[in-house]
């Protein structure tokens, strides 16, 4: 009797320890005061740093906003919030080693993802696309023996690899650190194209004001992204999908698109993302 007494004391002492040690990100917000935004410094306009090295972007934005909505929704009017710089290669292991508490770039969601971190609910659909010059190639298939490149570590190249693989289309696909670097070898006739996220490359063509370059019309995927978090912490995400439901009705919405992606309308399937991705209480 005395052992199984023992034991039950252990067993309970055990559980109670255990959740202890697995206190959420909500809870350390708390305890520390401030929140840790993993931001990129070349994803312009999601995910940027300026000249001044202040942090910019859709995705900043968004994850600012729904700081905005933590402080109000928990009782953390005093949060603070702390930028760190991760890249497409560190991101993830910044999430799962807790460098960071939510991440505020264009990351894909995808299962392989998920095996390893946990997602909000989308804040934006797109695609990856191609940029080339005008006397560039005209279809997937004249890329057969061509050099062609695309943004390193991400979804793109993983879709590029797969569809030119099942074309049976054998293209030199080169990899470029930063959306710059790429769009440089294709002016410069490195390259014969270069595939990235569409919005990206949008940017970057605004920013190159040259008419040689221009942007297929061909998506090779329909990609959606959200913040990522850590997996097992349900807390978090909750806390984190309720303020990103309250945004998605809410006039701010309006104003952070404006001022990230101008004034023309987000269209039907970007609006219809934000209506479903509004979870109610």
């Amino acid at each position: 009797m005395l052992g199984a007494a023992v034991g039950l004391v252990l067993a309970v002492t055990m559980i109670i320890g255990a959740g202890a040690a697995q206190a959420g990100t909500l809870d350390d917000l708390k305890k520390n005061g401030t929140i840790r935004l993993g931001v990129r410094a070349d994803t312009k306009p999601f995910s940027y740093a300026d000249a001044d090295g202040t942090s910019k972007g859709y995705m900043v934005d968004i994850c600012n906003a729904v700081v905005r909505r933590l402080q109000a929704n928990y009782s953390l009017p005093d949060l603070k919030t702390q930028y760190v710089t991760v890249t497409t290669e560190t991101r993830f292991d910044a999430l799962r080693q807790n460098k960071v508490d939510l991440l505020c770039g264009p990351d894909t969601v995808t299962l392989k993802r998920r095996e390893i971190v946990s997602f909000s609910v989308p804040v934006f659909i797109t695609g990856a696309a191609v940029l080339y010059r005008a006397d560039g190639p005209s279809s997937l298939y004249d890329l057969r023996d061509k050099k062609v490149g695309v943004k390193s570590a991400t979804t793109t190249e993983t879709v590029l690899r797969d569809t030119l693989k099942k074309l049976e289309v054998n293209a030199d696909i080169v990899t470029f650190n930063t959306y710059e670097e790429g769009a440089k070898a294709l002016a410069s006739n490195q390259i014969s194209v270069f595939f990235g996220d569409r919005g990206i490359l949008v940017d970057l063509l605004k920013q190159s004001n040259s008419d040689q370059l221009k942007i297929g019309d061909l998506m090779l995927s329909a990609e959606t992204y959200a913040l990522g978090l850590r997996r097992d912490d349900e807390d978090f995400r909750v806390a984190v999908d309720r303020a990103l439901s309250q945004i998605f009705v809410s006039k701010e919405l309006t104003h952070l698109l404006r001022t990230n992606f101008g004034d023309r309308p987000p269209g039907p399937i970007l609006e219809a993302l934000f209506l479903a991705s509004a979870l109610p209480e």
